[in-house]
């Protein structure tokens, strides 16, 4: 159709000629006359035919000549155009990841909240109700087109080893998005504020960004985790609280401010455990009311009342109960053997030893986790996965005997195949 266009506007001139042929035998028709008046007629007028047949043919040469150069005007023009733009973006840019932020940031601002909390759901176990309200918050908040500060500040309290960070990780990779991550048991000194926000002039290190300004000028659209808040110095939430309240922060080394308006910052908490367990138990049908109480247990509990203030939402985690312990604790041992090099065979975890995982988590209460225990296997069978790798086994099974004995064996039929022996202590 596009080529059909242009082809006809080119004809155009011959096309009148043939319809003014036609219109003249149709009118001569029309009045009756005959053919040896019509010749009569074209004899008259034969001395005008060479000047009428010539000014036609001018006109039509011109006008498919004006035609042709038009469209050949046009179409370079455009090129030009297009190739100039083409020009800026691939010198000055990556056109590549400039599209794909594009692409990302209109996902975003139509964010399908169920389809996130769906994704949530399936990855972190025990904690469907806070995957729900973590998706719908966040459509929310990314849906808003003038903002002055972050898309999000959220709490995840809770006991230990319910998937506080682990959510927060999966949330940054279902968005799409960078993650900076801090572990603020090392900000417990105050001057540890130089490590995320960059020492003044004069000063060791002002020659380099901080961790948390650098990480935010480069990706300003981080998903920003402070892990366990509550053991950082007060000096460093002061810091924070710029970047809350006006939507930026200062380098210290170049007073230079970063925005931290694309940014998501979430926070983890281990403080007052057992309240908010309570707390989590008795309301979980009441979700409003809960995070009512949880900020007031989290107040009584020394939590920083100037933090507190500038929380978008909190999300109380609840403590893992029967077999969500028992496929963290399957998860993690499965993570950790991987770590090694070696995969699980199907099956290959004896279900005894999940069994023991879940009696010692019911007996040691909250104060435990499930990632804690894995970590004490591995430390009884880790001499063996590293055997099973040198002797190019690629899998394994986890067995636990009578007297509480684990064992780490190789499942691809090696004859060189290892296995150690370790008692899980009650």
């Amino acid at each position: 159709m596009k080529g059909l266009l242009p082809a006809l506007n080119r004809l155009m001139p011959l096309m009148m000629v043939i319809f003014l042929i036609l219109a003249s035998i149709q009118m001569a028709i029309s009045l009756h006359l005959s053919l040896a008046s019509v010749g009569h007629f074209m004899k008259w007028c034969a001395p005008a035919w060479p000047v009428l047949a010539a000014a036609g043919s001018i006109l039509t040469i011109s006008g498919l000549l004006f035609e042709a150069r038009a469209e050949r005007l046009a179409r370079k023009g455009l090129l030009r155009q297009q190739g100039w733009i083409m020009d800026i973006l691939s010198r000055l840019t990556n056109r590549n990841a400039l599209e794909e932020m594009l692409a990302r940031e209109q996902r975003e601002t139509s964010l399908d909240a169920e389809e996130l909390a769906a994704n949530l759901r399936a990855r972190v176990i025990g904690q469907d109700q806070v995957c729900e309200d973590i998706a719908a918050q966040l459509r929310r908040r990314l849906a808003l087109q003038v903002r002055g500060k972050p898309v999000g500040i959220f709490l995840l309290a809770g006991p230990p080893g319910t998937g506080k960070t682990y959510l927060a990780k999966q949330m940054a990779q279902q968005l799409e998005r960078p993650l900076l991550h801090f572990d603020m048991t090392q900000m417990s000194d105050p001057h540890a504020a130089t490590q995320l926000f960059g020492s003044p002039k004069g000063y060791v290190g002002s020659d380099t960004y901080g961790k948390l300004t650098g990480g935010l000028k480069e990706k300003p659209d981080a998903v920003v985790l402070l892990d366990e808040i509550e053991k950082a110095h007060p000096d460093v939430f002061k810091k924070f609280l710029t970047a809350w309240n006006d939507g930026h922060i200062t380098e210290a080394s170049t007073g230079q401010q970063v925005s931290t308006v694309r940014a998501i910052f979430v926070l983890t908490s281990n403080i007052a455990t057992e309240a908010l367990t309570e707390i989590a138990d008795r309301l979980h049908d009441d979700p409003d009311r809960m995070r009512a109480e949880s900020v007031e247990a989290l107040r009584q509990a020394g939590f920083a009342a100037e933090v507190l203030n500038r929380l978008d939402r909190i999300f109380v985690f609840r403590a893992l109960k029967g077999l969500d312990i028992a496929r963290v604790a399957a998860l993690e041992i499965e993570t950790m053997i991987e770590g090694y090099g070696l995969k699980i065979e199907v099956g290959g975890i004896d279900p005894t030893l999940l069994m023991d995982v879940m009696r010692r988590q019911i007996r040691m209460g909250d104060g435990a986790s499930a990632r804690d225990l894995v970590r004490s296997i591995e430390d009884m069978i880790s001499e063996s996965l590293i055997v099973a790798r040198q002797q190019g086994a690629r899998m394994v099974t986890i067995d636990r005997a009578e007297d509480g004995t684990i064992t780490a064996r190789t499942a691809d039929n090696n004859p060189n195949s290892t296995s150690s022996h370790a008692r899980l202590m009650p």
